[in-house]
């Protein structure tokens, strides 16, 4: 079938028409003319690029276009940029039924090089990503976008998959690095590992670490368990909490919601006289409790899910920051928060649909979005942080 590329959406597809239908095709840029065909009633698979957008650029990596990590590394940094503004834009107004601010705030990095955390899958003595639209494996022996340490555990591990001593049970492992030291977390395997395997692992991955390593952000220093949270953009971290504190000026209580290892909590504490920190992993609440106590701040430190903690609270702070998972707030947090009225909410947001949804009960009661930024953590990738600064009415 022929196609006309409208316009990118949010999946990190090209949405065209045929017969007053949509059809969505990846790996496509708006206005250029292709060949497809039908992959499922929506979904459809570029065949030939017939009529090519003058801006389409060669993607650096042999794998695109086959592994399912990466979407827009056929198109030029700053035209990936201004695509992500409009699809946040006509998100917000398509789901949550508002306009976005007149201006966004754009910040970005370096586009390559710049991932400290990646999944890898494991399969039959190869490891690799798995492929675009698919649950099968894509090996790899490099990847552009992680980190120069990322690529060296790489290159070793596609050696260890091989030999005879690497447990076939393993399916699905993990690489975290401060770019000295690697994580090196097994993810998913059908037995439980033995001492020595890890042991191993030591003896030929460079900077192997056998448990919490400590990464530098913000003037502070965290440390981050195997199975804490910590944000992957070693690039922009610095500049993440920057955008997302500018607003957290005044008052005397804060609380920190999805705190994590204490990324936003420690800069908090430094400016608020009180700072209440909600996170509902255990491994994240251990190392944001030795996080605080190392660096001299007071934080309370508290287990427990946003909502559940929300609706036990009595009192209101003068500044209230989110950074939920891919769900977003949810109705109930976003409930509690209007009955609790904070004079200043700051969300932070990886999904623009779910954003949308938390903004929309939240404008509804009154209050409004004083700056929004867009803050490229995913560069090659349709997705894309958010941060609002609210106030309320």
């Amino acid at each position: 079938m022929q196609l006309t590329v409208e316009k990118l959406v949010y999946g990190g597809h090209g949405l065209s028409r045929l017969d007053g239908r949509v059809v969505l095709t990846p790996l496509v840029l708006p206005g250029e003319e292709i060949t497809a065909e039908p992959v499922d009633k929506l979904h459809a698979r570029a065949i030939h690029i017939d009529k090519p957008a003058p801006l389409r650029v060669a993607a650096p990596c042999p794998y695109f276009g086959i592994c399912g990590g990466c979407h827009y590394q056929h198109a030029p940094y700053e035209y990936q940029l201004a695509q992500k503004v409009d699809i946040l834009r006509e998100v917000l107004r398509r789901v949550g039924r508002f306009e976005a601010p007149a201006d966004i705030n754009v910040i970005s990095a370096d586009p390559w090089g710049y991932r400290n955390r990646i999944q890898l899958h494991v399969e039959d003595g190869q490891i690799g990503y798995l492929r675009m639209g698919s649950h099968s494996l894509c090996p790899v022996d490099k990847c552009p976008i992680s980190s120069p340490r990322i690529n060296e555990a790489i290159g070793v591990l596609n050696e260890l998959v091989m030999e005879r001593r690497w447990p076939e049970f393993i399916s699905i492992i993990e690489l975290f690095t401060n770019e000295t030291e690697v994580q090196l977390n097994v993810l998913e395997t059908g037995k439980p590992l033995a001492r020595h395997f890890f042991d191993w692992c030591a003896e030929h991955l460079p900077g192997y670490a056998s448990g919490a390593i400590d990464c530098l952000a913000a003037s502070e220093r965290f440390r981050v368990g195997p199975r804490s949270f910590f944000q992957v953009n070693r690039f922009l971290v610095d500049a993440l909490v920057d955008a997302a504190l500018s607003r957290a000026t005044e008052g005397q209580q804060a609380l920190d919601l999805y705190a994590g290892v204490g990324l936003f909590s420690l800069p908090l504490a430094r400016r608020f006289g009180q700072v209440t920190a909600v996170e509902g992993s255990a491994s994240g609440v251990a190392d944001l409790r030795f996080n605080s106590e190392r660096a001299g701040v007071s934080i309370e430190a508290i287990k427990a899910e946003t909502s559940e903690y929300l609706t036990g609270l009595d009192t209101t702070p003068d500044f209230v920051l989110a950074d939920p998972p891919r769900d977003g707030l949810g109705k109930n947090a976003v409930r509690e928060l209007i009955r609790l009225r904070p004079k200043r909410l700051t969300i932070l947001a990886c999904d623009p649909a779910t954003l949308a949804r938390d903004l929309q009960g939240l404008l509804e009661s009154g209050y409004q979005i004083e700056a929004m930024t867009l803050v490229d953590l995913f560069p090659q990738t349709y997705h894309l942080e958010t941060i609002v600064h609210c106030f309320a009415t």
